[in-house]
């Protein structure tokens, strides 16, 4: 299946946030803000607790991780990349953040 991002999107993977994973493996963040194997669904709750705009794609794989389907999150672009990238891992990373649903 084909996967197409749209003009004025960005594409989040939960390997950007991974604390376990290296830079070169695709985490995209620093490790002080990244959490131990984020999963999709508290990717989402991050992202509706910030009030983003987003659509999911549950069977996704990372390029560099082709073999785990993590799924990804097309996010409305509010700023740039990394100012998004930023907020994510800061909402991630907030105690009390790791409520599992």
């Amino acid at each position: 299946m084909l996967w197409l991002r749209r003009k004025g999107e960005v594409v989040l993977w939960p390997v950007y946030f991974d604390s376990t994973r290296s830079r070169s493996d695709g985490r995209r963040v620093p490790r002080r803000l990244a959490v131990p194997s984020p999963s999709l669904k508290r990717l989402q709750q991050a992202l509706d607790r910030l009030g983003f705009k987003y659509r999911v794609v549950k069977d996704a794989a990372h390029p560099r991780l082709p073999w785990r389907k993590t799924g990804m999150v097309f996010v409305e672009k509010a700023g740039s990349k990394s100012e998004i990238l930023t907020l994510v891992a800061k909402e991630l990373s907030r105690p009390g953040s790791t409520r599992r649903g």
